[in-house]
């Protein structure tokens, strides 16, 4: 009895670290299709650029804050979503944050194709919570990809948790917005790019 919940525990070990592999495979692929969206030009004024978790924003101009006895230089970011906003963005700390440029009309088609794919969350929902942070924060619009085809690769087989259904809701939504604003066409048109994209998944 002893021997087999030993070989038990072994095969669950082989299998996480299985896991864990295919996890960073994906992500190393994340990692190369990102760099072609993040080589491009430096930020301007006048750009649309995507914030982590806020979605495109315009760069309406660059102002100066006084910072303890210091000055900063800040980029004066408009939220484009229906939600409005401003934020500033520190002009030395911008890359490092995760600001980048909004893709090209070429970088679509890519995107919706890594939608296609299947893929496997992790099994503990610990982790599936962690790896979905770190790919919902990083600015990467296909960290959000992954995000979006695991969630729901997910939910055909199990009932999200509420924390699942709004990370998922919420890399819905950014996608959708970034694809709305680079195709110049309706938020409800690139939802359907999402769908068809997903429903399409080998």
């Amino acid at each position: 009895m002893k021997r087999n919940n030993n070989r038990l525990t072994r095969g669950r070990k082989i299998e996480s670290k299985k896991g864990a592999l295919n996890v960073n495979t994906r992500l190393e692929d994340n990692a190369r299709l990102d760099r072609r969206v993040r080589s491009r030009a430096s930020l301007t004024v006048g750009n649309k650029a995507i914030y982590p978790g806020q979605g495109p924003c315009l760069i309406c101009r660059v102002v100066a804050k006084t910072v303890g006895s210091g000055a900063m230089m800040f980029y004066q970011m408009s939220v484009l979503d229906e939600s409005g906003g401003e934020l500033f963005v520190p002009v030395d700390k911008a890359r490092a944050i995760g600001v980048r440029l909004l893709m090209k009309k070429s970088e679509i088609p890519p995107l919706l194709t890594h939608l296609k794919k299947r893929t496997k969350a992790a099994d503990n929902w610990k982790q599936r919570a962690s790896d979905n942070l770190k790919l919902l924060t990083s600015g990467s619009p296909f960290d959000l990809a992954e995000v979006v085809a695991s969630l729901t690769e997910l939910s055909d087989t199990r009932t999200l948790t509420l924390g699942e259904s709004g990370t998922l809701s919420k890399a819905r939504r950014l996608l959708i917005c970034e694809i709305s604003e680079v195709m110049a066409e309706t938020k409800m048109a690139a939802e359907l790019k999402l769908d068809q994209a997903l429903t399409a998944r080998k």
